[in-house]
């Protein structure tokens, strides 16, 4: 399934997911440099630039990945189509995120990346509680975490948005191992 030491990577049947990498950059800016991927997150600004690229890749390299892991998420035959990440939150829980280059959306490549994600989250690093959220403009990335597991809190929660430079109501999902 993975490594439970340093860098963890991920099979599943179309994907590989794997620690990002300085030769990363172009292709991740290129693809998160759309706003309609950048909206649906909270944290990629718009426009998406090479060196955002590169600053979150030296970010993730120096993190403890027995804390915060990112992953590249590798098609065969496409390379790097996304990433998905879990995260400390503000309360100090572990959230999982994700983004997809418009390209690959529809496909059940989130679905695939997240479910093995989440996978390797409760038995290679011992997770139990993970929490995750979508924009509430965004209901395919609702769909995705339900096949993953996540279950709606009952929360709304305004949470901001660089790319849009605003809050956006965000429904709070949980998943428990």
């Amino acid at each position: 399934m993975g490594e439970t030491i340093g860098r963890p990577k991920i099979d599943t049947a179309r994907l590989n997911l794997r620690p990002t990498r300085t030769g990363d950059a172009p292709r991740m800016a290129a693809l998160a440099d759309d706003f309609d991927v950048a909206r649906m997150t909270t944290s990629i600004p718009h426009p998406f630039a090479l060196a955002d690229a590169e600053g979150f890749i030296a970010r993730m390299d120096k993190k403890n990945p027995a804390r915060e892991v990112a992953f590249a998420i590798d098609a065969a035959g496409e390379g790097l189509i996304g990433v998905l990440g879990f995260h400390p939150n503000a309360t100090g829980a572990v959230e999982v995120g994700y983004w997809l280059g418009r390209p690959f959306w529809g496909l059940g490549y989130a679905t695939e990346a997240a479910s093995a994600a989440m996978a390797w989250a409760a038995t290679a690093w011992r997770r139990r509680f993970v929490v995750s959220g979508h924009f509430a403009d965004n209901p395919a990335s609702g769909r995705v975490l339900c096949k993953t597991g996540f279950l709606y809190t009952g929360e709304v929660t305004a949470r901001w948005s660089v790319a849009r430079a605003a809050d956006a109501a965000t429904r709070m999902m949980i998943w428990l191992a």
